[in-house]
């Protein structure tokens, strides 16, 4: 990178920079060489061109072509969705061997974290039972076990805002409605769950989704794949299922799935058919009965030390900003490397965000069949994208363009540094399970519920997602990290905040020192010493992909 404090040029082939702070019209740049004047203002995190183009002119930012000019832009210029459109670099299959120089590990092969170790080898970092229903009918009796199971086995969070509600009822039966719209309502300091009953238990989690039956057999299929990877997940000791009995996503079809990802599956899997059982209350006395049961073996685990290999780290970005990909993602594509070089697994998801980065990601590929993969299910995504009117040009959101991302290429270009530089070794579509070591490619939507929910779903013991804009994204069972690519933002939101990158931005730390410092984080938070603000604020986020297209 060839930086100035005030500005940066990503990458020497680069012909636009990036403003690390406000820039006025009129400000001198030089840079590597380059000498101009600042034609426009320059707002923080967006571009600027370093020298004139003319309309269909390449622009481009981390080395790779992220749009085209449709103006002339002068030297200085803004880039903006005025001047410039999204454009992305053709790929087709692996051009050549990709030779890795990996990180040093010295130091991290001796360390390790204290998780949950399963009979199938897989470690877990929290010990959780799911609670899931196989269809959307199923949803109201999960939500009343949540109720039974949270308030009495002492998982349920203290009812933090009824007190504000209250408060509000008690002036308004006084007739004090002059004092409900000046009511100041105090800051909330963070809960915590009262002293559970299971020591080794980090609580019961209950899944909801709207799918199961009435759409289509394809997306039925997948609800299962994802609901049995995440009862093989290695942070899951135990799982109850309800069925309603008559839906498309059969219980058969979910033990399939299952022994697809396990042939020897050994953990409690209770299912509980209510046509079958006949009276809702007899169906709930009974779920509520042996997954008590179920509890109490599963209390029995303890965590004990594992390698740093037993991780399966999920990389994902989302309220992304023009920072996220020269501080947070990169930082994060070290931790990446160093989980590679450490035979741990990595995976990187999101497919509309990879978009105009696809070459260098299939060069990277291990095997030649895993590059031609990637190349079927990224046309094949790019298509249903089309198909319905939604072409992945159309991934940025108003937030995004508003901090200077504003095609989905230069997004792509900065999304894809979450991945690192270590070689991929396996491409899986949704909702697979991921076995191979090292980096994995997971076909997903940008979506951040949905992908979070899918790398779960692939394995994922922890993730790490970064934002520029702020975003609370959490999950049932898996820890997320969320780490800011500006230190603006840890300030201003330090509840859903875990880590700050924004030092990267500044100067004062390197990518490489900021990933040491993330994965550091990572080993306290996998060994439960710490809890991440999403736990702690209990961001339970679950939303299964449903295939027919979503961005």
């Amino acid at each position: 990178m060839f930086t100035h404090k005030r500005y940066l040029r990503i990458h020497p082939n680069d012909n636009a920079a990036v403003a690390l702070v406000d820039l006025k019209q009129g400000d001198p740049v030089e840079l590597d060489g380059i000498r101009a004047d600042l034609c426009s203002d320059i707002p923080s995190k967006h571009k600027f061109a370093l020298r004139a183009l003319s309309p269909g002119d390449a622009v481009i930012l981390y080395g790779t072509l992220v749009g085209k000019a449709v103006t002339h832009i002068l030297p200085g210029e803004l880039l903006s969705t005025g001047n410039t459109r999204h454009e992305a670099a053709p790929f087709r299959s692996r051009l050549h061997e990709y030779r890795w120089q990996a990180p040093a590990i010295n130091g991290w092969e001796s360390k390790s974290f204290r998780g949950f170790v399963r009979s199938d080898g897989q470690v877990g970092t929290r010990n959780y039972w799911l609670v899931i229903p196989l269809v959307f009918c199923e949803n109201r009796n999960v939500s009343v076990l949540k109720q039974a199971f949270e308030e009495e086995l002492g998982f349920a969070l203290p009812p933090r805002y009824r007190r504000e509600v209250a408060e509000l009822v008690r002036l308004f039966r006084g007739g004090r409605i002059d004092d409900i719209r000046n009511h100041a309502m105090p800051e909330q300091a963070a809960l915590t769950p009262r002293h559970p009953v299971f020591a080794n238990i980090d609580g019961i989690k209950f899944l909801l989704h709207n799918g199961g039956c009435g759409g289509t057999r394809e997306d039925s299929a997948s609800l299962c794949g994802l609901l049995a990877g995440y009862i093989h997940h290695p942070n899951v000791a135990g799982a109850t299922v309800l069925s309603l009995g008559c839906q498309n996503a059969q219980v058969e079809i979910l033990r399939r799935e299952v022994e697809k990802r396990n042939s020897t599956f050994e953990k409690p899997l209770l299912v509980f058919d209510q046509q079958q059982c006949g009276t809702e209350s007899a169906l709930l006395s009974r779920t509520i009965r042996e997954t008590f049961l179920g509890l109490v073996e599963a209390d029995k685990s303890a965590r004990k030390p594992a390698l740093l290999s037993h991780l399966t780290i999920g990389l994902k970005c989302g309220g992304s900003d023009g920072f996220s990909g020269i501080s947070a993602n990169p930082a994060v594509g070290h931790v990446a490397d160093l989980i590679s070089a450490l035979h741990g697994k990595a995976l990187l998801a999101e497919f509309p965000e990879l978009c105009g980065v696809e070459q260098s990601l299939i060069d990277r590929c291990h095997r030649e069949q895993d590059g031609n993969r990637f190349i079927h299910l990224m046309r094949a995504y790019a298509e249903r994208a089309k198909a319905v009117g939604s072409g992945l040009e159309m991934n940025p959101s108003p937030g995004n363009i508003r901090d200077g991302l504003i095609t989905d290429a230069m997004k792509s270009a900065g999304a894809a540094k979450k991945g690192g530089t270590s070689p991929i070794t396996a491409v899986l579509d949704y909702p697979e399970y991921a076995t191979a070591a090292g980096l994995n490619l997971l076909c997903t939507p940008g979506s951040d519920v949905e992908a979070v929910t899918a790398e779960v779903g692939a394995g994922a013991n922890i993730v790490l997602f970064t934002t520029g804009l702020g975003t609370p994204t959490g999950n049932p069972i898996a820890p997320v990290l969320k780490i800011s690519s500006n230190s603006q933002l840890a300030a201003r939101m330090p509840d859903i905040i875990d880590i700050d990158a924004g030092a990267v931005i500044g100067g004062e730390s390197t990518i490489e020192a900021m990933g040491e410092a993330i994965l550091d984080h990572v080993i306290e938070v996998a060994s439960g010493e710490i809890r991440t603000k999403a736990e702690l604020l209990g961001q339970d986020d679950f939303i299964p992909w449903k295939r027919g297209i979503s961005l």
